[in-house]
């Protein structure tokens, strides 16, 4: 498990998990948390019963499509969407990744809370800005933690890609560097992290922090899709506690 290091509330409790500590087998060994990933359903049930044990209650897991949707926790029952806010003590805000951003949201005063999944799809459609403005308090009042994603180092994309954010904000080139690629379309090397601290801080929250893990490179902590296709899933989660 990973605790966040930030300063939010002590009322506020957060944690991503790793793929470690679990009951799944290989390829999803061991700590899996995605059932739609082909795991046996009894493991995955049993990885969720043990993250179950460090929760005030089942989280809320949604059904993520790559989209920009927030939903408020407990409106409906397994969601079609990408973000979640809850501003009721118990109520666990959770999203999967396996190399996409996970981006968990408290305000200073522990008012409210929230947890986004934040591929570059999501993350080009606006899913943190959404995110901030659906907690509805100030966003400069908002302290934002970066999970583990895949880094800088390992995120190859083509140029449809960075211009789907530097159309936006011209400052997001800055998070691409050239990658020699052996066919003719140019490929680049995106810093996931960056380009969200730059939709963060055009949204108004300019308190970040996390950001610098590697799913990709650490395979013994994480799952990552773009390594191994066939793999599991961690959860980044989110409360007000008592």
């Amino acid at each position: 498990m990973i605790h966040p290091d930030w300063p939010a509330p002590s009322h506020v409790k957060s944690l991503m998990t790793t793929r470690e500590g679990g009951v799944s087998v290989a390829p999803w060994a061991s700590f899996n948390l995605g059932d739609h990933v082909g795991d046996t359903p009894a493991h995955v049930a049993a990885n969720r019963e043990r993250l179950r044990q460090k929760l005030p209650a089942e989280p809320e897991w949604l059904r993520q499509v790559h989209s920009a949707r927030v939903v408020e926790i407990g409106r409906e029952p397994h969601p079609e969407a990408d973000a979640s806010f809850a501003r009721q003590t118990g109520q666990v805000c959770a999203v999967l990744t396996a190399d996409c951003l996970p981006v968990l949201f408290c305000d200073r005063a522990g008012s409210v809370v929230a947890a986004a999944h934040a591929g570059w799809r999501g993350l080009a459609d606006g899913v943190l800005e959404a995110t901030v403005a659906a907690m509805q308090v100030p966003p400069g009042e908002i302290l934002a933690w970066l999970g583990a994603a895949i880094g800088p180092k390992a995120f190859e994309v083509g140029d449809d890609v960075r211009q789907a954010f530097v159309a936006q904000h011209p400052e997001a080139a800055e998070a691409f560097v050239s990658h020699p690629s052996s066919g003719t379309a140019p490929k680049w090397l995106a810093d996931i992290y960056l380009l969200a601290r730059i939709r963060l801080g055009h949204a108004g929250v300019h308190t970040t922090f996390g950001g610098g893990r590697c799913t990709f490179n650490e395979p013994a902590s994480f799952y990552s899709y773009r390594r191994d296709g066939v793999t599991g899933r961690m959860a980044s989660l989110i409360w007000l506690a008592d």
